[in-house]
């Protein structure tokens, strides 16, 4: 969590100045039958932006509301609220969080305040890391990096610990559980809306924007996606950029194999891995105006080469 704060510091994105709290409402597209998702910018937090950079999804079925990530503040949770009295007014019943990144799910607090008998829902391990600093840090580093737009935001840990393979109806629609234990971090958890050929893979799957992984694994995101992409689902929903169809997974999926496989091959050779990302660079074009990769790629081949060279002694 430090090196996150420090690098976003470094990298120009710390915001001093008091910004205003209020989060203007960003319109709910409808996906597939009953999802509808508010597809945030793909940039990092600012006082612009007030912190909503995710896509907080809601699922309407017959009897109640079921949300996914509902941002990083409770003041974009209430905007996601808006969004849902718009389309319907059934109550929410439920929340899915898909990691510990608190830029999807510090909007909890909203969905409590409104509806307190709302279950809210997670990976075992990103419950306990929340309890352990991250929950406190992140509401820290939101508000830094925001110039205090996320104030007032608690962090409102989930209480029910997700198992991998599990099913919950709600209003006949089936919600699928797939967690993984090491991926873009050691708490991620992908919801596949069953009914609607939907995954939510949070960021675990990224389009159009490239993912920081410093607390994640390259072999474990790469067998995520591929998890993911053989359910052969209609749509696919990134943790930031647009859904779409399977492309929403594979393109991203290519870019981390493509850096993992030049990171191993490189560790072979005994190659450093400033040289492997300079021989790499060049097969990277389809990936260089991703925002993000500028910031990104070289720290990417850095930890792919760790990782790498940690999995030839294994």
């Amino acid at each position: 969590m430090r090196r996150i704060l420090a690098t976003l510091v470094l990298c120009g994105c710390w915001a001093a100045a008091p910004a205003d709290t209020m989060v203007p409402d960003h319109p709910a597209e409808q996906v597939s039958d009953h999802v509808y998702v508010i597809h945030g910018p793909t940039e990092y937090p600012t006082p612009e932006n007030r912190g909503f950079i995710n896509n907080p999804a809601f699922v309407v079925t017959a009897d109640a509301v079921v949300v996914l990530d509902p941002g990083s503040s409770v003041h974009i949770g209430e905007m996601v609220l808006r969004q849902i009295a718009r389309v319907t007014d059934k109550p929410v019943s439920h929340v899915f969080i898909t990691h510990v990144h608190g830029d999807h799910w510090l909007g909890n607090q909203a969905i409590q305040d409104a509806y307190p008998e709302a279950e809210i829902l997670a990976h075992p391990e990103m419950i306990r890391r929340a309890h352990a600093g991250e929950a406190d840090a992140w509401l820290a580093l939101m508000s830094r990096l925001t110039g205090g737009a996320t104030d007032a935001t608690e962090a409102v840990v989930p209480a029910v610990e997700l198992v991998d393979g599990q099913e919950l109806t709600v209003g006949g629609i089936t919600f699928r559980v797939h967690l993984t234990e090491h991926a873009h971090t050691k708490t991620d958890a992908m919801i596949e809306v069953v009914e609607d050929g939907l995954i939510a893979l949070g960021d675990n799957g990224l389009y159009g924007r490239i993912a920081r992984m410093d607390d994640g694994s390259f072999r474990g995101n790469i067998a995520a996606l591929e998890r993911a992409l053989s359910l052969e689902l209609d749509h696919y929903l990134p943790g930031h950029g647009r859904t779409a169809g399977p492309e929403a997974a594979s393109e991203y999926l290519e870019y981390l194999r493509r850096v993992y496989a030049a990171a191993a091959a490189g560790i072979e050779e005994g190659m450093q891995y400033y040289e492997v990302k300079e021989v790499l660079r060049p097969r990277m074009a389809a990936w260089a105006d991703w925002p993000g990769f500028e910031e990104e790629f070289g720290r990417h081949v850095s930890l792919a080469s760790l990782e790498a060279e940690q999995a030839a002694f294994e």
